[in-house]
């Protein structure tokens, strides 16, 4: 019987010296990190997601002059349209457009003096308004006046009571009138607060936000607390006054920068 039998087969690492074979190895793939450029683009392009805020609450930059009277009667309201309220106005300020006015009540009136109030509809706790008191002919020290007027303001108590800052400093426009300026800064809530006394009477008016509107909309909250000043009721003085602004001679914004 024949026995089949095989031969092994030659491997390519062997060598030969009829016929030498080098045997064929692949090249490792290389990988080339990003440009510098392409890096750092992604890089900056993420840090500005990151650090972008929220758009503001406030819709535009359009204001509107609201003209306050301090009377006795229940008449709140009218912006600059209203004329019979523009010649006997004693107070003016800013309001942004869109914000919503809160008619205030005559018991409200009688026990705490405000007289006129606007918010934000989009944030109800952002806010503008102004209480008067009558028979003030002249202010008090700046920590009497603040803490007086805390008495009928439960939040500004509050407010003051866990505040980490207050700053207040004194001022006076071009005709010597005497205005107190404060800052608050407290837990989750900032507040603006202009105080001043003309025709027997004490004005204070008040700008408040929760801290992530103080934020957004910190640049709106400080014009409305600056366009706030008393005038006159002779219709030379309300000339100076727009339906979309204020005359710089009238505004706070003159006083906090010199």
């Amino acid at each position: 019987m024949a026995t089949l039998s095989s031969s092994p087969s030659p491997s390519i690492l062997s060598s030969s010296t009829a016929n030498p074979k080098t045997p064929y190895l692949k090249p490792p793939l290389l990988f080339f990190p990003k440009p510098l450029t392409t890096a750092l683009t992604t890089a900056l392009a993420t840090t500005t997601l990151l650090l972008t805020s929220p758009p503001s609450s406030i819709a535009s930059d359009a204001y509107n002059v609201y003209y306050g009277t301090a009377a006795s009667a229940a008449n709140y309201g009218g912006y600059g349209g209203n004329s019979d309220k523009k010649a006997s106005a004693e107070y003016v300020y800013d309001v942004p457009d869109g914000w919503k006015e809160r008619l205030v009540s005559k018991v409200e009136k009688g026990t705490n003096g405000t007289d006129s109030e606007f918010y934000n509809p989009k944030k109800r706790q952002e806010k503008e308004y102004l209480t008067f008191l009558a028979g003030f002919r002249q202010l008090a020290p700046k920590d009497v006046i603040l803490n007086n007027l805390a008495l009928s303001d439960v939040e500004l108590q509050d407010l003051i009571a866990g505040a980490d800052s207050l700053v207040s400093e004194e001022k006076k426009d071009e005709n010597g009138q005497l205005y107190y300026v404060y800052e608050i800064d407290g837990i989750g809530k900032h507040s603006l607060i202009a105080v001043t006394c003309a025709k027997n009477k004490l004005y204070a008016h008040f700008v408040n936000a929760p801290a992530p509107e103080w934020k957004r909309d910190e640049d709106t909250l400080r014009h409305i607390h600056e366009s706030f000043k008393t005038v006159g009721s002779s219709a030379q003085h309300l000339e100076e006054f727009s339906i979309h602004g204020h005359t710089p001679e009238f505004s706070l914004s003159k006083l906090l920068s010199t």
